[in-house]
């Protein structure tokens, strides 16, 4: 069985604990292992913009490394953790300065220069188990399930760095929906940003923004919303609350895979 190192990020040990283990449940169905790190440390859940913010971005260098020293990817799947391990990766690899003063202050045995390749979840199932071989495993297709992707921001943008999908025309989600035996609906809203943490001090502005979203994908005919960002799921789902259900993507792989009961008990 193929292992990948796993970095959870904590609201998936809290808040969001339905998208970690419907996937740890669906990987182990899929032929695959996600290894979770050992005392992993919060990413921050934002990257740091100071381009000589170094202390920040030690926790995901910490993971980054212990990825590399078992000879894994690493696989990651809220949204907000994979774009600042991702990012941090990046700059491990391509900025010496950054590079330079991370491995100074973490003395490490071998110096960490951006050697992990680091896997959202999504790619995992697109790149390395294929969409079509996850059609094959699918025991309970979701057909007549219309379903509308929610990416937002972060698994998207910057496009150079993240590498992710096309930022502004995406279609990674949509295949896993046809994969599952669903039918995608797209909307124009799907890659817009739903507020994010302005939602903690404008939230009139972040229950618009939603809004806009929920209406979109409603006005385009979707029964349903998916998304891999716990905050995406927090905002998106007071204002789909009596309109739309939404969902983490994992939840509906584990139902297609036959396997959400398992996990339900």
């Amino acid at each position: 069985m193929e292992k990948y190192s796993y970095y959870p990020g904590c609201t998936l040990k809290n808040k969001a604990k339905e998208l970690d283990i419907y996937a740890r449940a669906s990987a182990n169905a899929l032929g695959f292992e996600l290894e979770e790190i050992e005392e992993w440390q919060c990413c921050g859940g934002v990257y740091p913009l100071g381009s000589d913010e170094i202390a920040s971005k030690l926790s995901s260098v910490r993971t980054l490394n212990a990825a590399k020293e078992k000879g894994q990817d690493l696989v990651t799947l809220c949204s907000a953790c994979h774009h600042v391990i991702k990012r941090v990766n990046d700059d491990m690899k391509n900025v010496e300065d950054i590079r330079t003063r991370a491995n100074n202050y973490m003395q490490l045995e071998e110096p960490y220069a951006g050697e992990t390749e680091v896997l959202h979840f999504l790619e995992v199932l697109r790149d390395k188990v294929g969409f079509d071989k996850l059609k094959e495993k699918v025991v309970n297709p979701l057909t007549g399930k219309k379903i509308g992707a929610y990416y937002g921001c972060l698994l998207l943008r910057p496009g150079k760095v993240l590498a992710f999908d096309n930022p502004e025309n995406p279609t990674i989600i949509e295949d896993f929906i046809r994969a599952i035996g669903a039918t995608p609906v797209v909307y124009p809203y799907r890659n817009e940003c739903c507020g994010g943490y302005i939602s903690l001090k404008e939230k009139d502005m972040a229950k618009n923004m939603c809004d806009n979203i929920v209406d979109s994908a409603a006005g385009f005919g979707a029964d349903m919303l998916i998304t891999a960002c716990p905050l995406c799921m927090y905002n998106i789902n007071k204002s789909a609350e009596g309109r739309l259900p939404v969902y983490y993507f994992t939840e509906l792989l584990a139902e297609a895979l036959g396997v959400k009961e398992e996990v339900a008990k």
